[in-house]
């Protein structure tokens, strides 16, 4: 059997970006990431966050629980960002996609499941 393998986000937003949806200021962006209600990773040096992660004016609801479980379990950022985008089978997708979705619950219980 074969490794999933992660996909790429369908796109990214820089943090002036995420505080320009969000309507607010870039150093409330930089609080949201440092408190994991958002996830930022570096690309081509510049950090940026999954656009579907921040849905419309709001980030997606479940996923500050999500990065606290998966934090707490010992994941870094980039492995956090890896795990949300593994393409799962079982899912509709990726547990990011299925965050967006009525699955939300389900993600959240998996995620807390890998600390054990």
């Amino acid at each position: 059997m074969t490794e999933p393998v992660p996909v790429e986000p369908a796109g990214w937003l820089t943090l002036p970006d995420v505080a320009e949806r969000l309507d607010v200021s870039i150093s409330k962006v930089h609080q949201m990431i440092r408190e994991r209600e958002l996830l930022a990773v570096r690309r081509d040096g510049v950090r940026r966050v999954p656009a579907e992660l921040v849905a419309n004016r709001t980030v997606l609801k479940h996923l500050p629980g999500v990065l606290n479980l998966l934090h707490d379990a010992g994941y870094a950022d980039e492995e956090a960002l890896r795990w949300l985008y593994l393409a799962d089978d079982t899912l509709p997708g990726t547990p990011a996609e299925a965050l967006a979705g009525d699955r939300a619950r389900e993600i959240k219980r998996r995620a807390q499941a890998l600390g054990f």
